[in-house]
């Protein structure tokens, strides 16, 4: 993933925001990085336009080598589906759905699995959960940290190369948010890119490398007291 120069603006009651400023930014295959800063920086924007759920006012993002500005809405959201995991401070599952129907909804809009498939990846992510014994509960069923373990399991079920989590342990408590935690160091060592929004130091510092944002601008990129070892062209934002 690589951005150049993007800008993006909201408009409200004829009033001008400009969320994000000439942000620059380079990730590779990968990594697994943290995005901080105070509420209302930008954070949660720049999450938005890496996962394509937006779009930038100005600028250029280049995804796997593809313009996304060339890509049509069917193309984003086939990129969103197959590529593209999301975990969600709120949880975000369906109130009335199951525990397996909410980790199956993403995975019955892919025309490219069967139905056995299918459920072969609901059971696999449950379980690497630890949550396959409440397939059958409803989300009002269970605790805020065992809503988030589907919420991931959601997010992981069709394998994605990439994943987004914006706040992931906002909403729990130090035992679950570790829990969480590990769970994504996992998913990192399996092979995934990982980018994660988030106000906790001690999970910023799980990250291999950390920026940071305030006022819609790249103030900080560097390697995160977890990585000992500094890799130049794995560092390639540039602050402005």
């Amino acid at each position: 993933m690589e951005l150049s120069n993007i800008n993006k603006v909201f408009l409200t009651d004829e009033v001008e925001t400009l969320a994000l400023s000439k942000i620059n930014l380079k990730i590779n295959k990968g990594e697994y990085l943290s995005i901080t800063g105070p509420s209302g920086c930008g954070k949660s924007t720049l999450l938005s336009l890496l996962g394509l759920l937006d779009t930038s006012s100005g600028g250029t993002y280049h995804l796997a080598g593809h313009d996304a500005s060339d890509l049509t809405r069917d193309e984003r959201a086939h990129i969103r589906n197959k590529e593209i995991g999301f975990i969600f401070q709120s949880f975000n599952l369906i109130s009335d759905l199951t525990v397996a129907e909410n980790v199956e909804l993403p995975l019955s809009y892919r025309q490219d699995l069967s139905k056995n498939q299918i459920e072969s990846l609901v059971r696999q992510s449950l379980l690497k959960v630890d949550m396959a014994h409440r397939s059958n509960h409803f989300p009002s069923q269970l605790s805020g940290g065992q809503q988030q373990r589907v919420a991931v399991a959601r997010a992981i079920a069709g394998s994605p190369s990439l994943i987004l989590a914006d706040e992931p342990t906002g909403n729990l408590d130090s035992k679950n948010a570790k829990a969480v935690m590990t769970m994504l160091d996992q998913l990192h060592e399996e092979g995934a890119t990982i980018c994660m929004v988030t106000h906790d130091p001690r999970s910023a510092d799980r990250a291999e490398r950390v920026i940071e944002i305030y006022d819609g601008k790249i103030v900080s990129d560097q390697m995160s007291k977890k990585s000992s070892i500094h890799t130049p062209n794995q560092v390639s934002a540039i602050a402005v």
